[in-house]
Formats: structure tokens, sequence, C-alpha cells
């Protein structure tokens, strides 16, 4: 196959990771994004996640698809972290699930249904409390927990950096402070590809997708030691705990049926510290430095969805499993149109 000029709408994840691997492969790839720049979070829901790679934990949402996706991206992600030109913290370490006492019963249905639907070998692995203070010594409170093994996270804020480099250094041209008001086959807002790849999330039109609201917390807590993520099962609150380098952790995160972008709520705020401090004590003096709220792209069934034809491709409806199952469905997409062989580069000229 001979190198294709190809479009991109959209800079979030999806975007990035499409430019880097088509780049990489010896094509000439064009970006279109609003963002001011590659560093400017914007609307980006990838730049608010906390970075959770839990397949099995996220069948509580998602069917054994999404599973399946999860494993095969904590795969892709691996490799990939390695060949990006600047550092991403990635680990596999697995991660945990807690509960107190008054809401065991609760959290039981819940580690049974993951069990139930989970991946040979991915089921949750009940700890006692040696155990658990054996993995987590800053882990106080919950009566009962269990272990994802294999499960990981990724720094996501460092991803979207790093990837952005790396497509720029394989040749992508990026067209910044560019709302796309249309694309169709071959075309973004006139100018003209082989194919072009749709990803602007919920800023695409015409695609049955609606926001998910999402609130979450940046805390430095100098010595706290965590080093998995960790969720709490809770009736109302499934907050999770995720730690990164510098001290840093990030506590999330709302899911609220609205396209509400306003700042981090009271509500929101009191639910997730209260919840995260009842197992983490050591987070009463730790120091709020940074909140954030954005949309989760997702359609009806909140299943992600791929869509091809006649030099028109649309991925969107990741949902809250983008940072999970993005690299997997990437390289579906690519694979399903012949997009996933090398071929030698031609002119990184844009057609117009």
């Amino acid at each position: 196959m001979a190198a294709l000029q190809i479009g991109i709408a959209g800079a979030g994840l999806l975007g990035r990771l499409l430019a880097w691997r088509l780049s990489g492969l010896g094509h000439a790839v064009t970006v279109f994004d609003p963002a001011s720049g590659p560093l400017e979070h914007g609307h980006a829901a990838a730049w608010s996640a906390a970075g959770m790679l839990s397949p099995c934990a996220e069948l509580e949402h998602a069917d054994r698809e999404v599973a399946v996706l999860g494993m095969r991206s904590l795969d892709l992600w691996a490799g990939m972290v390695e060949n990006l030109p600047q550092p991403v913290h990635f680990r596999r370490e697995g991660s945990l699930l807690l509960a107190h006492d008054s809401d065991a019963p609760m959290a039981q249905r819940l580690v049974k249904l993951l069990a139930d639907k989970a991946l040979p070998g991915q089921s949750p692995r009940a700890l006692d409390s040696g155990q658990l203070k054996d993995l987590e010594p800053s882990i106080h409170g919950p009566s009962h927990s269990w272990l994802l093994e294999g499960e990981g996270q990724i720094h996501t804020v460092q991803a979207m950096a790093a990837l952005a480099e790396g497509a720029t250094q394989q040749g992508t041209r990026w067209h910044w402070g560019k709302a796309v008001q249309s694309v169709s086959p071959g075309r973004i807002d006139g100018h003209k590809f082989d194919t072009v790849f749709d990803v602007r999330g919920v800023g695409a039109p015409n695609q049955s997708v609606r926001g998910v609201r999402g609130e979450i917390l940046w805390l430095q807590a100098p010595g706290l030691g965590l080093t998995r993520p960790i969720r709490l099962l809770h009736p109302r609150w499934r907050v999770y705990v995720v730690p990164r380098p510098g001290d840093l952790v990030v506590v999330g995160a709302s899911e609220i049926e609205s396209e509400d972008r306003s700042p981090i709520s009271v509500r929101t705020l009191l639910g997730l510290l209260s919840s995260a401090h009842s197992v983490l004590p050591d987070l009463a003096e730790a120091r709020i430095v940074h909140t954030e709220t954005n949309l989760r792209p997702a359609r009806p069934d909140n299943l992600p969805r791929i869509d091809s034809s006649n030099g028109l491709n649309r991925i969107n409806g990741l949902f809250r499993h983008g940072w999970l199952i993005a690299p997997a469905l990437v390289e579906q997409a690519l694979s399903d149109i012949g997009l996933d062989r090398i071929v030698k580069p031609q002119s990184h000229t844009v057609l117009s």
C-alpha cells in the first residue's frame, strides 16, 4: 500500500493515538482541533481522567467486549510507553476494591457480578487484613478488600503530551485553534484527504452522543505511600483514588447525566473527600491543588462504536472507558480498513 493523506478531526486521546500510529506507519497525517496547542486541556475528556486501567472493575458498567478491549489495551500501553519520546508513568500491579462492614452485602453482590462476568484469570481475589496491610499500609478502615491482579494505571496528562510530541516527530501536522465545522468522506472543512477520521467525542454532531458530567480532584499528599489505584464500594459513591508521581493522588469521580461544565459542586467535593478519607486517614492533611470537570462522550447504550465507509471513519462513545479501551479500538479500526501495515511514506503535502 502507498502512503495516504489522512485527516483527523479531534486531538483528544483517540486523535493523538491515531496520529501517532498512522504517522509511524508512514502516512501523511493532519489533525484539526479547537485547542490552542497540544498542552491546552480544552474540552477533551481524556485530560480529566484519572487513568485507571481496570478491565475487570469496569464490568460493573460494561460488557465482556469492553473487558477484552481493556486487556488488549493494557498490553498495547505497555509497549507504547516504551517508544514515546517523553516519559509516561505506567504501572500494572493491580488495583484494589474496598468496602466498609456496613456496605459489605452490597459490595459482595458487586464482586460476585464482576466474578461472573470476568475474563479467565481476572476475577477479584479476596484479601485478609494482613494481606491488605502488606500491599498498602496506608489503608485503614475497610473490613473487606479484593485484589484485581493485572490491572494498571497511566498518567493521562503525561501520555497526552507524549503522544502529540511523538506524532509531531513522525511528521504529523496540527491545525490548532481550528474548530471543525464539516466532516464528510475524504474531506474536513474543504481539505481533501484519502480518508478521514472523526473522533471529536461530545463535539461531533449527528452521532447520538451525549455528555455525562464527571468531577475529579487532585490532592497533594506527602508521605501517603499509596502504590495502587483503589475503589471504595459504596451504595452512593464509587470513589477511586489513583496515586501519581510527586505525592499526588487523583480522587474521583462523579457521574451525572448533565452536560454542565461548571466547576465542581460542594456535594461532590464533600462526598468524594469524606469517602476517600474513610479508607485513607492520612488524607486529612492533604492539600487540594486542582479540581476539574468534563463531559464523557456516551452513546445511548454506553458502549463504543466504530463506523467506517467510503473514506469516513467515526469512533465515538467511549464513555468512562476511554483510557482503558482506546488503543485496542484504534488497532481494531485500522485493521478493519487495512491501515495497519507499514508503507513507504510519500510527500507530507496536504491535498486541497
